[in-house]
């Protein structure tokens, strides 16, 4: 079960930054400030940084930090797909009312990671868990008597 959840996060992770950058070089990052080039190029780096990380060591701390990273991509999509924000502070508005093929596929690979990710923390073990051997040295209660 392990190896799926990690392949799952890991591969829905890809998907995202695969997604993202390919979308970064489409809108744009000209003018100055943050725009949404330039946030989808940030969450490509992370979803790809986190995506190696939860491949090279699945722990509870890289599913946390994968869940992180998937729900809040798959919180904005959802976000800006269904409600008009405006500009946030230095963020761009970026409203779309509409479904295409990147979008629909980045949404469903987002899901996946966040759920798998969630399953991840939820089932691995906690640092030493299940890693503490018995004892076959004496107590001290043992060794006085």
């Amino acid at each position: 079960m392990g190896l799926i959840l990690r392949l799952l996060v890991v591969a829905g992770l890809a998907v995202d930054a695969y997604v993202h950058f390919h979308l970064a070089g489409d809108t744009g990052s000209s003018g100055g400030g943050l725009t949404e080039g330039t946030l989808f190029w940030i969450q490509g780096v992370l979803a790809a940084l986190v995506a190696v990380l939860v491949l090279i060591r699945a722990t509870r701390l890289t599913y946390g930090i994968a869940f992180l990273v998937a729900a809040g991509a798959l919180g904005a999509v959802l976000l800006y797909r269904y409600v008009d924000v405006g500009s946030l502070g230095p963020l761009p508005n970026m409203y779309e009312p509409v479904w295409y093929a990147e979008k629909v596929v980045t949404t469903v690979a987002e899901a996946v990671a966040t759920v798998a990710a969630a399953l991840g923390v939820g089932l691995t073990p906690a640092r030493g868990d299940g890693r503490r051997r018995e004892s076959s040295s004496p107590t001290r209660r043992e060794a006085s008597a």
